[in-house]
Formats: structure tokens, C-alpha cells, sequence
């Protein structure tokens, strides 16, 4: 690898289709259309990192798929933990699509070993990588993760808070990320959202504030307002298709150009890889316009980035 070159690291959330719906049961018909992306991938020579979680792992064609990628050394398998269908199970807990953090912390670490347990069973491969279910990660999930040996988490949004969105319908909503860096950075265990000395690397999805420049000029003596402007008020882009953003995910690499970003984290969830998998792209077109815009932003990016998965920078970054 060029040491000198930021990574490009492309995550994928590996899950069953459609969840934004909350189907009563689920399917997991997008493992047929992952190779596809692969294939992108590998044209550019970026190497996801698929973040897998139950019915994904239980799926044969999602295993044989990923068996090869493994076997070639193309891709990384993670953990990606929901914990409203993760065994254990139980009817006593949080309802709805609830977060793990608003289970018992016993009840975190046996769905937390189970998964993993399963992960490496499954694929034979130690897993290093992770990324809480929903966004949802606080301080005592990051612990459960280091005790079980993980290496990389990649729930953080920075700039972006959850408080709004309910996982248990009774609950409080997700965590609050506004407050949280944009570079990775090794967790402090006790305070996720700063620099620690533990071994676990967040490594968080990119966002960028888009400002306006008459404000920006106005607040720039002032940079407490700006920062509470920036939490409040400016929009937030992320490097995540929505079918409509491609000026956004190309603005977030000439910024992470410009500021020497040590890597990009891009986004994207296994569903939306197939016609009708999610809200956002529901026909054949729309995954067609899709591929359009990767095709864009990885072309791109595989001009001034490297690829790598989540542990292969994580071995880099502990290097350095």
C-alpha cells in the first residue's frame, strides 16, 4: 500500500430487505445483488468491509459470497448488531426496533458474544470490525466490544444526533453525536467522544457541515456560535447515496483532499443494492442511476485514494 495516499474505506451494513418498514418477517433477497457492487468495488481497487448482521449471516448465498471475497482477500466481514432480532430474544425487554443500549449491559454482552460467536464460526475469521445497529453506541458498548476483542468501530455520525429518533417506542431516542471529531481516533473508554488510550479505533462516517460563506465570515471571530451554528442550523453531507447527492459526496472528497483527511468513510446499506430493498431506491432505474453516481465518486477517488478495510487501516493507523 501507498502510505502516503488517505484510504478510501467503503463500509456496507449487511442486513435483511427493506427494514425501514419493519417487516413483521425478513427477507434477506438482496444477497443476490451484492456481487454487483463487489465487482465495482474491485474495478477501483477499494475493499468494503460488510458489516453482517444475523438473518445476513444465516443467508447460504451471502455466505458463499463472502467466503470467496475472504479466500481472494477483496473484502472484510464485520459485525453489524440489531438487537431486536438478535438472539437472545426475550419479550421482557425493549420493544420495537429497539437500540442495544437500551437493553441491560448482561444482555449487550451475551448478544454481543452471540453474534460474534456466530461471525466467526460461520466464516472462520476472527472478527475486528463493527458497527452498532441503528447508530446506536455509547460508552458501555464500546467496553463490551474491547473485551471481545474487537479492533474497529464505525458507529459514530459526527456532527449528526439520534435524540429524535425512537428505538424503543418508550425509550429516549439514539445517542447525540454533535459533539463528536471527524478524524479517528482511539476511544477513551469512559468518554467516547474523545481521544483514549484503549485499543479500539473509532473510526467515524464522513460528514462535512456545508456553510454558507456570508455567515461563516460573519461568526469566524466567534467560534463557540459557529460551532453551535454548525450543531443547530447547517446542513449535514454525508458519503452515502441517497440518489440525489452526488455533488455532496464529490464536495466531501476534494474537502478531505484539501484538509489531508487521513481517510474517507463511505456508506451504503445491502438493500439499497437492490430494486425495492429500501424507500430510497425502488426500481430497476433507480439502482441503475445509482451505479451511475458510484461509478462517479469511485472513479474519482481511486485517482488520490487507496482502498482498505476497516482493520487493514486500522493495522496502518497503529503503525504510524
Amino acid at each position: 500500500m501507498n502510505q502516503q495516499q488517505p484510504a478510501f474505506l467503503i463500509t456496507v451494513d449487511t442486513e435483511g430487505d427493506n427494514l425501514w418498514n419493519a417487516p413483521a418477517t425478513v427477507a434477506t433477497e438482496n444477497a443476490a445483488y451484492i456481487p454487483r457492487f463487489q465487482d465495482l468495488c474491485e474495478k477501483y481497487g477499494f475493499k468494503p468491509t460488510y458489516l453482517t448482521n444475523y438473518e445476513m449471516a444465516t443467508d447460504d448465498r451471502f455466505y458463499e459470497f463472502a467466503a470467496d471475497q475472504l479466500k481472494r482477500q477483496t473484502a472484510e466481514i464485520g459485525m453489524h448488531l440489531h438487537a431486536w432480532d438478535s438472539p437472545p430474544l426475550s419479550e421482557n425487554g425493549p420493544q420495537g426496533q429497539a437500540y442495544l443500549i437500551e437493553f441491560p449491559e448482561s444482555v449487550m454482552r451475551e448478544k454481543i458474544r452471540f453474534m460474534t460467536d456466530l461471525l466467526e464460526q460461520r466464516f472462520q475469521k476472527k472478527m475486528t470490525s463493527h458497527r452498532a445497529g441503528r447508530w446506536g453506541f455509547d460508552h458501555r458498548y464500546a467496553r463490551l466490544l474491547a473485551e471481545a476483542g474487537y479492533l474497529v468501530d464505525c458507529s459514530v455520525t459526527p456532527f449528526i444526533s439520534w435524540r429524535k429518533d425512537l428505538g424503543d417506542p418508550n425509550g429516549n431516542g439514539g445517542p447525540d453525536y454533535t459533539k463528536f471529531q471527524r478524524d479517528p481516533y482511539f476511544l477513551d473508554l469512559d468518554h467516547i467522544d474523545r481521544p483514549g488510550n484503549s485499543t479500539l479505533l473509532e473510526i467515524p462516517v464522513s460528514v462535512i457541515v456545508l456553510h454558507h460563506p456570508k455567515l461563516f465570515h460573519f461568526v469566524k471571530y466567534w467560534p463557540y456560535l459557529l460551532r453551535r451554528m454548525e450543531w443547530n442550523y447547517f446542513p449535514k453531507k454525508w458519503l452515502y447515496p441517497d440518489g440525489s447527492n452526488l455533488y455532496s459526496m464529490q464536495l466531501i472528497i476534494r474537502t478531505a483532499l484539501d484538509e489531508h483527511w487521513p481517510c474517507v468513510e463511505f456508506a451504503i446499506h445491502s438493500s439499497e443494492l437492490m430494486p425495492g430493498g429500501s424507500p430510497t431506491f425502488q426500481t430497476e432505474a433507480d439502482i441503475d442511476a445509482l451505479y451511475n453516481d458510484l461509478e462517479t465518486v469511485f472513479s474519482e477517488a481511486k485517482k488520490h485514494f487507496r482502498g482498505a478495510t476497516l482493520t487493514e487501516f486500522y493495522n496502518d493507523w497503529r503503525s504510524m
